[in-house]
């Protein structure tokens, strides 16, 4: 692809901008288009940051889509865009409302950008990345949630500050579900290559475990008014720069699986290969019987999702 690299972001709220500043700050694309129902929000946004991007003499221009019309050919599609959930809403509520956000959202996309690689940030995470990938026909390797990143990096911000030591050079692995059922692995955990199990004692790694878990809740309870935005808007600005830059990178991320872990149909998170063409590669490491019961619960959570969907002729149409 010789034209400069587009990158559209649905949602302009504070994970999609996040995403965007993220982005223009790098200079990783050409064009940075935004698109959000707040038409003269999401102007403003798209104005501030443009500016940004001049003072740091970056070539990346934030422009905005009128209509969802106007997010052609884009490299990368982010979608940020669903209701948080609201008081007295059930999850079930939010699913319904979410999945229909969705499945609009990917009926333009597959219009407008139909070559696009579209990365999911929607809540509940991995039941909108399934959602997507059956409502866009793409394939599987073309839809990814973004979810692994970001609960691997909450979970080597607690090791850090566990240690106090060692950062810059800690790896922690995630897989799973985004949420409570989450599956942190310690076993593929390191500082500097070093297991986590030499450095910490099982009481603590269990405590960061339990942590990790409630990573965006702990956030979400201190702000009160809103959900984290800076490091799920960075974690996705790195899932872009691998697929833009087609890095070969590996990060835990949310995929369709076909048989891969024993599971097929459902989506959920495991490391993949990052490139050009999205998940280029799906890693499967080898899981013991604890993990293997964990990351089962995890599916299964996901599936239940699913099966709602379904139970609601969701998908009948």
């Amino acid at each position: 692809m010789n034209h400069g690299k587009r990158v559209g972001i649905v949602g302009a709220g504070n994970v999609g901008s996040t995403v965007a500043y993220s982005l223009a700050m790098h200079g990783s694309c050409h064009e940075i288009i935004l698109r959000d129902n707040k038409v003269d929000i999401a102007r403003g946004k798209a104005l501030d940051m443009s500016q940004a991007a001049s003072a740091i003499r970056s070539h990346t221009v934030v422009t905005v889509a009128e209509e969802m019309s106007d997010l052609t050919d884009c490299d990368v599609v982010v979608v940020t865009a669903g209701s948080p959930r609201l008081p007295g809403m059930s999850r079930d509520d939010l699913l319904m409302i979410n999945a229909k956000i969705t499945k609009e959202v990917l009926r333009d996309i597959k219009k407008y950008s139909p070559d696009a690689i579209v990365i999911m940030v929607s809540n509940p995470l991995d039941a909108m990345t399934y959602v997507a990938i059956k409502e866009s026909g793409f394939d599987r390797s073309r839809v990814i949630g973004m979810a692994g990143i970001l609960d691997s990096s909450r979970m080597a911000a607690f090791i850090q500050e566990k240690l106090g030591y060692g950062g810059g050079q800690i790896r922690a692995s995630v897989m799973g579900g985004h949420g409570d059922d989450m599956v942190p692995l310690p076993r593929y955990s390191t500082v500097a290559g070093v297991p986590l199990t030499d450095v910490l004692t099982h009481a603590e790694i269990d405590e960061i475990v339990q942590r990790t878990r409630g990573g965006g809740a702990e956030i979400v309870a201190h702000l009160k008014t809103g959900s984290a935005y800076y490091a799920p808007g960075k974690s996705t600005a790195i899932m872009v720069e691998a697929i833009l830059k087609d890095t070969k990178q590996i990060h835990p991320c949310a995929v369709l699986l076909d048989g891969e872990y024993g599971y097929k149909d459902v989506v959920s998170g495991v490391p993949i290969m990052i490139g050009a063409n999205g998940c280029e590669k799906i890693i499967e490491v080898t899981l013991n019987d604890v993990e293997k019961k964990m990351f089962k619960k995890s599916v299964d959570s996901v599936q239940a999702l699913i099966d709602t969907l379904h139970e609601n002729k969701f998908f009948d149409n």
